[in-house]
């Protein structure tokens, strides 16, 4: 099964997915093809897009039987081990000297700031 997501995308892309897919609510698409088909409705949706997003879901071999791919997502498949998550990306840190991510007792050991009194 192939499940295909888009948000703001024009309407030409919505009609050349119904050739293929059902659309079972706005901008859900659901359906079996081969994955030949798949490889090239996913490539339409890329070069189609514009300024929308789209996440498509569909059926692989291994321990999920589940796979995803993202164009102009926020959220990004990574694939941990044979595994793929939906990795959202950090937001870049106010100070460019301490990376985004870091904890804040990971800043104050950095920055020397003990938080006892003398």
């Amino acid at each position: 099964m192939t499940v295909i997501i888009l948000t703001a995308c024009p309407p030409g892309l919505r009609g050349h997915l119904t050739q293929w897919l059902l659309e079972i609510s706005a901008g859900v698409y659901v359906g079996h093809v081969s994955v030949r088909v798949r490889s090239r409705l996913w490539a339409r949706v890329v070069e189609m897009a514009g300024p929308g997003r789209a996440l498509m879901l569909f059926e692989v071999r291994g321990e999920q039987r589940l796979s995803f791919m993202a164009h102009d997502h926020h959220w990004i498949p990574v694939d941990v081990d044979g595994v793929t998550l939906m990795r959202r990306p950090s937001e870049p840190s106010a100070n460019p000297a301490m990376p985004a991510g870091w904890s804040k007792a990971a800043r104050r050991r950095r920055f020397g700031h003990r938080g006892r009194s003398a």
